[in-house]
């Protein structure tokens, strides 16, 4: 299971040779809120657990208009922390500088509190307080999503399932699953890989791994949404990415597949430049 937990760690670990920025932890906002100067605030509570925290990062002269990117991280729905995407928050605030970002933590999943609906619930708390405190950060309610691994899943169901007022301009999923009734998981015989499934329940019902499955949840109404996955993942089978990408274009909703044939849970060199080349023009074009 250990090993499980930190595949997603070998992308973002690459990610780092980009350009990074230092930065000083704060543990609350501070009052100097005006919109044409840059602000940023770190461990901001949206809850009472101690990991439903996220950090915020807001461009300078923003304004009603302005949009959110939520970073949602990996780590098997057990482990992992907000810090894991900082280089992809780097990354966004060089390339992006008029678009806010929110680095969001999560409860995670054990043995007692099941990966879902639990975390889903937590990005809708999330969301929640944003849309709350959308005039005093002096931004709009439009949102997009970069999730890895685990991220990536809690990404696309979120906004496939539980975006009601239809907020999300678009969606990434980087190696996310994306169907837990695919045969490829039903059938599995991988150790490490039925652990992470059970979290989800052992032996649950196949309407509740459709519930939990953004493959089932998906309707022609979802936002678009660009996939990005590795043709060795020993986690996840290519399928979860093909049959989403199939179904998406059924119900006419705009997407990009990405299938690196010989990479894994993670990419490295000109697979991941490649990577982020298409998600900037992606973000780009949808929000």
């Amino acid at each position: 299971m250990e090993n499980l937990k930190y595949y997603f760690l070998s992308l973002i670990f690459i990610i780092t040779c980009f350009n990074c920025s230092n930065e000083t932890v704060e543990d609350k906002e501070t009052n100097d809120l005006d919109p044409t100067n840059y602000y940023e605030a770190l461990n901001i509570s949206y809850g009472d657990d101690v990991n439903q925290k996220f950090d915020l990062y807001l461009p300078a002269n923003r304004n009603s208009d302005t949009k959110t990117i939520i970073l949602v991280h990996g780590g098997g729905w057990t482990s992992g922390d907000k810090s894991d995407m900082n280089p992809i928050k780097d990354l966004l605030r060089q390339d992006f500088p008029n678009l806010a970002i929110a680095n969001i933590n999560y409860r995670l999943a054990d043995d007692n509190n099941k990966a879902y609906p639990m975390q889903v619930q937590d990005i809708t708390a999330f969301f929640n307080y944003l849309k709350s405190n959308k005039i005093k950060y002096s931004i709009s309610e439009n949102i997009g999503f970069i999730g890895i691994s685990a991220g990536g899943h809690l990404s696309l169901l979120w906004s496939y399932a539980f975006d009601n007022g239809n907020n999300t301009d678009m969606v990434c999923s980087i190696v996310g699953p994306t169907n837990f009734t695919d045969p490829a998981y039903l059938n599995n015989t991988s150790v490490e890989l039925q652990e992470a499934l059970d979290l989800f329940g052992v032996d649950p019902t196949i309407s509740f791994l459709e519930e939990a499955s953004p493959y089932h949840q998906v309707t022609d109404s979802a936002p678009p949404t660009i996939l990005f996955y590795g043709g060795k993942d020993p986690l996840i089978p290519t399928t979860q990415g093909t049959d989403l990408r199939d179904k998406l274009e059924n119900l006419g909703v705009v997407n990009q597949l990405t299938l690196y044939p010989d990479a894994g849970h993670g990419w490295v060199g000109l697979e991941l430049l490649d990577t982020w080349a298409k998600l900037k023009v992606f973000i780009n074009t949808h929000l």
